[in-house]
């Protein structure tokens, strides 16, 4: 099918009504987060589904004060968000993707709070085998030390039960134990809107308002809302390797190795993370639009597609989620 049929023939056609009821439902997850808890955070790494639910909460706990989003008024609501924003900077960051998010904060005038792993790094609580490894699991520790540090409670996250095997299993409000770690088999039932949010001294929550949206949601809302987003998401022109299967872009710390050529194609990421771990796939989408077309054809999720760290084994993410992972 034609990406341009799509954009055409296909998107006036999609009953967007779900949305509705999608976004109503994050709000109240939000709202009831907000409300059990005493010392919540909202996780934002600048990624699409961050941003979302970013912009979820500006409707649950903000006041909306204007439609015009120019650039002299990038924002449509006034007050401050009840938490503050928390990242887990692991060095290895897309630059794009760190301007993007001091530069979100900023306009919104949010309290940003980031745990750098470096500092973990310093601490020695982090040791790494080789300088270039991939940095992704051990954002772990550096999150965990940041829960410790500023005493949170529960972290709100865009985790979707879509993206992969193991956040399928999930709940939508996730208990993690004294040691940050979550157990599969001691998950709590969730009937109807009944949550179970107790805990106890040194225990914290994940909570995950988006839990029940696809990738086709997000990017059906994100066009919805004119939600800003890095500028790695759309088409731009990028050197890459292809090793694997995957497209590696060409960083400091993703080098070409022995026989491999670097080559530029026009690409798009489907998600972001560490630089070591994530992969674009080839697109000419430049807009929000122009991707949910792409996104009614796609088989794979952007997981699968694009991060090397899940194909090491079927049950990667779910050990790291055991040990305190997003």
């Amino acid at each position: 099918m034609n990406a341009a049929v799509s954009v055409e023939q296909l998107l006036p056609e999609l009953d967007q009504t779900h949305l509705d009821w999608l976004e109503e439902e994050a709000i109240f997850i939000l709202r009831e987060t907000v409300a059990a808890f005493e010392r919540p955070a909202l996780l934002f790494s600048g990624g699409k589904d961050s941003c979302v639910v970013l912009r979820l909460a500006e409707k649950a706990f903000k006041t909306k004060v204007s439609s015009d989003k120019s650039a002299d008024n990038p924002n449509e609501f006034k007050g401050r968000l009840p938490f503050p924003l928390l990242h887990v900077d692991t060095g290895h960051n897309f630059p794009e993707v760190i301007e993007f998010r001091d530069r979100r904060v900023a306009e919104m005038g949010e309290r940003l709070v980031v745990g750098h792993l470096e500092d973990s790094i310093k601490r020695g609580t982090v040791r790494l085998a080789h300088p270039l490894e991939s940095r992704n699991g051990h954002q772990t520790v550096a999150l965990l030390e940041a829960i410790e540090e500023h005493r949170f409670d529960v972290l709100m996250g865009g985790a979707r039960r879509d993206e992969e095997k193991a956040r399928a299993k999930e709940r939508i409000f996730s208990h993690r134990d004294s040691f940050g770690q979550w157990q599969p088999k001691e998950q709590r039932p969730e009937l109807w809107t009944l949550f179970n949010t107790r805990i106890k001294p040194g225990e914290h929550m994940r909570a995950f308002p988006i839990s029940n949206w696809t990738e086709l949601d997000v990017w059906l809302y994100l066009a919805r809302e004119n939600i800003p987003l890095p500028s790695l998401y759309f088409a731009h022109d990028r050197q890459v390797i292809r090793r694997k299967g995957l497209l590696v872009p060409l960083t400091e710390v993703t080098p070409p190795e022995a026989g491999e050529t670097v080559e530029t194609a026009r690409v798009r990421f489907r998600t972001v993370g560490d630089m070591t771990c994530t992969c674009p796939v080839e697109s000419p989408a430049t807009n929000a639009t122009e991707i949910v077309a792409e996104t009614l054809q796609v088989t794979v999720s952007e997981r699968g597609a694009t991060r090397m760290d899940d194909r090491t084994s079927d049950a990667s993410m779910e050990r790291r989620k055991k040990e305190g992972y997003f």
